[in-house]
This record gives structure tokens, C-alpha cells and sequence, in this order.
């Protein structure tokens, strides 16, 4: 089953300068630092094997290395040119043998793992480009993996349940990226970024907040809540009892 009903568009332009992501959404920086904080609290002074799911760049792989010592990373990506960046940007990292960076489909990989084989499974700003269906198998996939106590640890997009407020969000959004990108003369990645989007907000795509927490929970997982919520921007966490 693809991830995605259009070609991955992480694999053109916006793979290639995904750092204006930084420019045009900041609140996906604050969420990688508040996974990384959240894993750097999990269970301290134990060492941890973690599974980060769509680590693009590295902009979210980053702080979870840099936030305790005794982690081991696995993080993976389906997009070559964004992982040719995470592998430079952490290049000492992967020297070391902290992080280890693999092209893979998330769900393809996961199926691949041991049951009860990772502590820690952690995305930023990744699940909400999966397909509904996609998503359903992902999650059930995550609890599979986890070791008892394991934790899921999620920064993303998780769209309003009332619609007429998410529209209004969506669409004071997207002009604040004519507004950033329009300045810089950068309306290819405008053009790709809207494109993107328009796939966010579809049916098979957007991940509405309260059906989200309700299919973690009759996935089998305990404790599941709202960390932070800023607009659209959410940390989940939930734990395999």
C-alpha cells in the first residue's frame, strides 16, 4: 500500500531545501525539541533504543542525540535527498555509532522488527502525510514493536475538530507562506508547498485530533495524551502497557 496518493513530493524540491520549513512553519523546530526533551526524560539512566519515523534532514534526529548519551537511533525516511542531508549535517554522530540512517518505507520497516524490540518510537511532523489506512496499520505496527513500557512520542499536525476553525487556521497559514516565501522570490517552493498541503487536507489524509486519540487507544495503548497544542502543532505521547 503507498503512503501517499501523489508522488512524494520530498523526493523534489522540498526534500532538497527542506530547511525553509524552519521559515515557514517554526512551531516544527519547537516540536522536534519538545520529542527530544520528552525522550530525554523517558525512563533516565536506562539506555534506550529508539526508532525515529521520518527523519528528513536531521532537524528532529538532532536533538534527540543531543539530549542524553545513551541512546542508540535508528532513523529512517523514504526520501534519498533528505537523508543525504541528515547523514552530512550528523556525521559525527554516525561515526560514533549513535545514529544509523535508513531509506525505507515506515511501514515496510516496521512490519520487518522483532516484537517488543525498540523502548522508543519517535516522529516529527511525519504521520500526518501518511494515508488514513496507512496510518491505522502504522500505529498497530508501533504498539507491535514497543517493549512493554515502550512509549510512542509524536510532534505533528493534528487538524482541528472543528472544521470551520481548522479552515480558518489552513487558510491564515497558507498566506503567511506568500508572504514569506513571495518576499524571497522563492514561488517554486511556494507552488510545491501549497501542493503539499492540498494533500495534507484531503479526506485520505488529514488526522483530525480527537479520532486520532481514539484510535491510538483502541490500538492497545495506555496513557495516551496531549502534551502540548499550539493551533494545529501537537505532541502526543502513548504507552504500550
Amino acid at each position: 500500500m503507498s503512503q501517499r496518493i501523489d508522488e512524494n513530493l520530498f523526493t523534489g524540491p522540498i526534500g532538497a531545501e527542506y530547511r525553509m520549513l524552519e521559515l515557514i512553519c517554526p512551531n516544527a523546530a519547537l516540536l522536534a525539541r519538545r520529542v527530544a526533551e520528552r525522550v530525554a526524560h523517558w525512563r533516565e539512566g536506562v539506555a534506550l533504543e529508539v526508532l525515529e519515523i521520518g527523519c528528513g534532514t536531521g532537524v528532529s534526529t538532532l536533538p534527540l542525540l543531543a539530549g542524553r548519551d545513551d541512546l542508540h537511533v535508528t532513523a529512517i525516511d523514504s526520501a534519498a535527498k533528505m537523508l543525504d542531508q541528515a547523514r552530512s549535517h550528523l556525521a559525527d554522530f554516525v561515526a560514533a555509532g549513535r545514529v544509523q540512517f535508513v531509506e525505507a518505507d515506515a511501514l515496510a520497516y516496521l512490519r520487518g522488527l522483532p516484537e517488543g524490540s525498540v523502548d522508543v518510537v519517535s516522529s516529527n511532523y511525519a504521520v500526518h502525510n501518511f494515508l488514513d489506512d496507512y496510518r491505522r496499520e502504522f500505529l498497530a505496527e508501533i504498539f507491535r514493536v514497543l517493549k512493554p513500557g515502550g512509549i510512542f512520542v509524536n510532534g505533528d499536525r493534528y487538524a482541528m475538530d472543528d472544521r470551520a476553525a481548522h479552515l480558518s487556521a489552513t487558510q491564515a497559514e497558507v498566506r503567511s507562506w506568500f508572504a514569506k516565501l513571495g518576499t524571497l522570490g522563492r514561488y517554486d517552493l511556494l507552488e510545491d508547498w501549497v501542493a503539499h498541503l492540498f494533500s495534507d487536507e484531503s479526506p485520505e489524509h488529514v488526522m483530525y485530533l480527537t479520532p486520532a486519540l481514539e484510535r491510538m487507544t483502541a490500538a492497545g495503548f495506555a496513557d495516551v495524551r496531549v502534551e502540548y497544542r499550539e493551533g494545529v502543532d501537537t505532541l502526543l505521547t502513548a504507552v504500550k502497557p
